[in-house]
């Protein structure tokens, strides 16, 4: 709460002091600060709406699986609504499957030859669905995924932030 009132991970506290919330934000503001000429997000056109599309399955399937997560482990059991929770899951599947034809589609990345902002938001959506819905979220069900989160997470720049 000192750092965040909103209470909101991930956070990035700017060198100036200000507070970011949400990957994708955070993403952008990095790569215009360390590479602005090699944006990781396409700055128009097709490519730019298709990254755009990518970005919001996998922020969807992320906010689905915390969702699901506190449904679990965080509401009293009395209060438990299964159709709710069953309705999550639903568009957390649903939000998985997309990624997982779009994943292979991958040649080898999500949008062509290297890694751009879509690629890395569904690598880090599936690895938080693993961790935390392995169960929900069946790795079997989605190879395509499997294998693409598993390119992704052998760059440099995840090897180098490991998950705890």
């Amino acid at each position: 709460r000192e750092v965040n009132p909103v209470v909101q991970a991930p956070t990035l506290v700017t060198d100036d002091g200000t507070v970011l919330m949400d990957s994708t934000l955070m993403l952008d503001y990095l790569e215009g600060l360390v590479a602005p000429e090699k944006r990781l997000m396409p700055l128009a056109g097709k490519a730019r709406l298709e990254a755009l599309r990518l970005t919001g399955l996998a922020l969807a399937a992320c906010d689905k699986g915390v969702t699901l997560l506190y449904e679990r482990e965080r509401r009293p059991a009395e209060k438990f609504h299964e159709p709710w929770y069953e309705r999550s899951l639903g568009q957390a599947l649903a939000a998985y499957s997309a990624l997982e034809d779009a994943a292979g589609r991958a040649n080898p990345w999500l949008q062509g030859e290297g890694p751009g902002a879509a690629d890395i938001v569904t690598a880090v959506a599936w690895r938080f669905g693993q961790y935390y819905n392995a169960e929900l979220v069946p790795a079997w069900k989605f190879p395509a995924l499997v294998r693409f989160s598993a390119q992704a997470e052998a760059l440099p720049a995840f090897e180098s932030t490991p998950v705890d």
